[in-house]
C-alpha cells in the first residue's frame, strides 16, 4: 500500500510517525508533502519519501490523506485532481468538510471523512471514519484496517462527525487539562512537577485500560473505590460542588456548537 499524506503539520506529523511506529508499511511506500523543505527534513532520513509538490506527490498513490486546514482543501484538491488515480482512495482529515463537498470539489469517487488525533503518532488515536456512497465494503474494510495500524478505528454515520471531532479530536485536550490541574493539586500538596506528571498520567492511563478491558460503566469502578465517610467520595463531592461534571459537558457542548454553525 502506497501512502501519500498533504500536509506535515500536527496532525499529518502525527500519521506518518504512527506509521512509522507501527512498521508494517515500508517507509519509502509513505510519501509526505509540505511547502517548507525544513519542515520535511526530519523525515528524509526516516526513509519517508518527501516531495514539496503535491502533483508529483498523489501519483501512484493507493491512498491520499489530506492534512491541510479547511479552507485550503478545495485548492488542493483541484490541484491534485488530473494526476489523481481513479482508484486512488481519497481520504480528509479536515474539520468540518462534509463529504458532500468533498464530491463537489473531487467528483464521484471513493471518499472517507476521517476525525483522528494526535494520539496516532504513539499508535493510540481514536479514530471515527465516514464513507461516501461510492465506496465499496472492501474500501471500507481497508480504511478500517488502515487506521487501526494506529490505534482504535471505527465507521460511523456522518451525521456523527462534528459530534466524534470534539469527544475523540478536542478531547484529548479536554482529558490533559484534567491532567494539568491534578499536577497543579499535586505540586501543592508536596510533589514536584515532573513526577506529579508521571503518577497522574500513570493514574489515567491505568484507569482508561482497565475501563477498556473490563468493559464497566465508568461509575462502577468509580464505586469499587468510593468507600463510606472515605476520602475518595469526599474529593469526588467537592468536585461536583465545583461544577466539574457540569463543566466538562458544557465544555463539549460549546465546542460542539462552534462545528455547527
Amino acid at each position: 500500500m502506497k501512502i501519500t499524506i498533504i500536509g506535515s503539520g500536527i496532525i499529518g506529523s502525527a500519521f506518518a510517525e504512527g506509521l512509522l511506529r507501527e512498521g508494517s508499511i515500508a517507509p519509502g511506500d509513505i510519501t509526505l508533502t509540505d511547502i517548507s523543505q525544513e519542515a520535511l527534513e526530519p523525515y528524509v532520513t526516516k526513509g519517508i519519501r518527501t516531495i514539496q509538490k503535491n502533483i508529483e506527490a498523489v501519483k501512484n498513490a493507493n491512498v491520499l490523506v489530506i492534512c491541510v486546514k479547511p479552507y485550503l482543501v478545495r485548492d488542493v484538491i483541484e490541484e491534485i485532481l488530473p494526476s489523481l488515480s481513479g482508484n486512488t482512495l481519497l481520504v480528509s482529515f479536515a474539520a468540518g468538510i462534509t463529504l458532500n463537498q468533498l464530491t463537489l470539489y473531487a467528483g464521484k469517487r471513493p471518499l472517507f471523512r476521517v476525525i483522528p488525533n494526535t494520539a496516532m503518532a504513539v499508535c493510540q488515536s481514536m479514530t471515527c471514519i465516514a464513507a461516501s456512497d461510492d465506496t465499496s465494503a472492501e474500501q471500507r474494510s481497508a480504511m478500517l484496517d488502515l487506521f487501526s495500524r494506529v490505534g482504535k478505528a471505527i465507521m460511523i454515520d456522518e451525521s456523527l462527525m462534528n459530534a466524534a471531532t470534539v469527544i475523540a479530536s478536542c478531547g484529548t485536550a479536554f482529558a490533559l487539562r484534567y491532567l494539568r490541574a491534578s499536577m497543579v493539586a499535586g505540586v501543592e500538596i508536596g510533589f514536584r512537577p515532573a513526577v506529579a506528571q508521571e503518577v497522574i498520567a500513570q493514574t489515567m492511563l491505568g484507569a482508561v485500560v482497565l475501563l477498556s478491558e473490563s468493559g464497566h460503566h465508568p461509575e462502577a469502578e468509580i464505586d469499587r473505590v468510593t468507600t463510606p465517610k472515605g476520602i475518595t467520595i469526599k474529593g469526588i463531592n467537592k468536585m461536583e460542588q465545583a461544577g466539574f461534571t457540569s463543566s466538562v459537558i458544557q465544555g463539549t457542548l460549546a465546542a460542539y456548537d462552534v462545528l455547527n454553525h
